[in-house]
């Protein structure tokens, strides 16, 4: 189980800003995770979230791409999402709901099989 502080160790007057803090950007990537099987969430000038897409074309896998700002912006929005996840870094790729990794996490995915595996199975209830 991951260590992430909980509400009872959080100030009261502070709890409210902590969930807003760039609430949208979450939001819009729960949307996208309930609409579609696969998402892969990335940013600009990075090259993980491109061979993530590239290993999903060459598989003839469709998927959506969400992309926020680059090295050079947009990183305290992309920092929400961070927090939310708990992954660390770019891509976040999402398969029927779940955080699966990065993209050398879905390589690996991809060449055993169970990825093909995990689009036939119903999701995991949310």
């Amino acid at each position: 189980m991951r260590s992430i502080l909980d509400e009872d160790h959080i100030h009261r007057a502070i709890r409210e800003r902590i969930a807003a803090n760039h609430a949208d950007i979450v939001r819009e990537v729960q949307s996208a995770i309930a609409a579609n099987d696969i998402v892969v969430v990335g940013m600009a000038q990075n090259p993980f979230p491109k061979k993530a897409r590239k290993l999903l074309a060459a598989a003839g896998i469709a998927h959506r791409y969400l992309e926020y700002g680059s090295y050079w912006s947009g990183w305290r929005r992309r920092n929400a999402l961070k927090m939310w996840t708990g992954w660390p870094t770019f891509p976040m790729v999402f398969v029927k709901g779940v955080l699966v990794g990065g993209a050398s996490d879905l390589e690996r995915l991809i060449r055993s099989g169970e990825l093909q595996r995990m689009l036939r199975e119903r999701p995991p209830s949310r």
